[in-house]
């Protein structure tokens, strides 16, 4: 909540969080209030050539210091360095897709197959394949179902994430953990634990959107694409992911996502609910809560 009209300062954890070098502003032994976004860098990473991380450097520093700039040419970052550098991240012993490829059959000839399915990233001849549907159980005893891509998906997919970290992580803020290169849900754990036995802590709220990615509008994730990427290559080859479908038990399926009206139904309710919340709380303490958001 806020007080005041400030919300609290982030609480972060003793360790550095990302493996930067140099001073971050939200890290260290203060664990001081992070002012603005974070400053630390993405690691080069496995095989990545120095002229692929002063690339994407660039692309950094112009995200960080112009927040309405639109990035019109990015997929040339996907390169064949980058592509090898995503192959060596996948785990050897990851469920093969629907196309039956394991990563050890894929690297038997690592380099013509990353040659070949770099020419057909950028020459618009890549085709994505159907995510493979298995499920998972629950602690409630109810089943989650994933979808498996094929190992050239992920490794496209790879590539692409780098190359957009680029852009938006100078847009998180230092108490943001979640799918953040070089972050660990230990690293929040640590900073929770800090904020709770070193600050003055109130309440402590925990959040969660039931069946968020069941019920992510493709259209608004579209749209917020854009107000970043304008490169079509780009959003055509996200696109490509999002409208693929998935196979399951040999039927191929398009994922029914819901429309727009479901979802501003749905977050209208959401934003009743915290409203709700925020109002209990100001009747329970006479005053504004205060309390530290962890987004993980």
């Amino acid at each position: 909540m806020h007080e005041g009209g400030k919300s609290d300062g982030p609480v972060v954890p003793a360790n550095l969080p990302n493996k930067a070098v140099g001073a971050v502003a939200e890290a260290g032994e203060g664990r001081g209030s992070a002012k603005g976004n974070t400053a630390s860098k993405t690691p080069a990473g496995r095989s990545a050539g120095s002229g692929a991380s002063s690339a994407l450097e660039r692309v950094r520093e112009v995200a960080r210091r112009d927040k309405d700039a639109r990035f019109t040419a990015l997929l040339h970052h996907v390169d064949l360095v980058r592509l090898r550098k995503a192959y060596w991240a996948i785990r050897p012993q990851a469920a093969p897709g629907v196309d039956g490829v394991t990563w050890a059959e894929y690297g038997q000839d690592l380099e013509a197959n990353l040659r070949d399915l770099h020419a057909r990233v950028q020459a618009g001849r890549y085709r994505a394949k159907p995510s493979r549907r298995v499920y998972i159980p629950k602690a409630d005893g109810r089943q989650r179902p994933l979808g498996i891509a094929s190992l050239e998906d992920k490794i496209v997919q790879r590539a692409v994430v780098e190359v957009l970290n680029a852009v938006y992580e100078v847009d998180f803020r230092g108490f943001s953990y979640g799918f953040r290169p070089g972050r660990k849900p230990h690293d929040a754990l640590d900073a929770l634990s800090v904020g709770i036995t070193d600050r003055r802590v109130n309440w402590v709220l925990d959040a969660d959107i039931r069946d968020f990615f069941g019920q992510l509008d493709h259209a608004w994730l579209r749209r917020f694409l854009r107000h970043r990427i304008a490169d079509e290559r780009v959003l055509r080859l996200i696109d490509k992911w999002l409208t693929v479908g998935v196979v399951e038990d040999g039927q191929w399926t398009i994922v029914d996502f819901k429309t727009d009206a479901d979802i501003t139904a749905r977050r209208g309710e959401y934003e009743n609910q915290l409203r709700w919340y925020a109002q209990a709380l100001l009747r329970l303490t006479g005053m504004p809560a205060r309390c530290v958001l962890f987004g993980v």
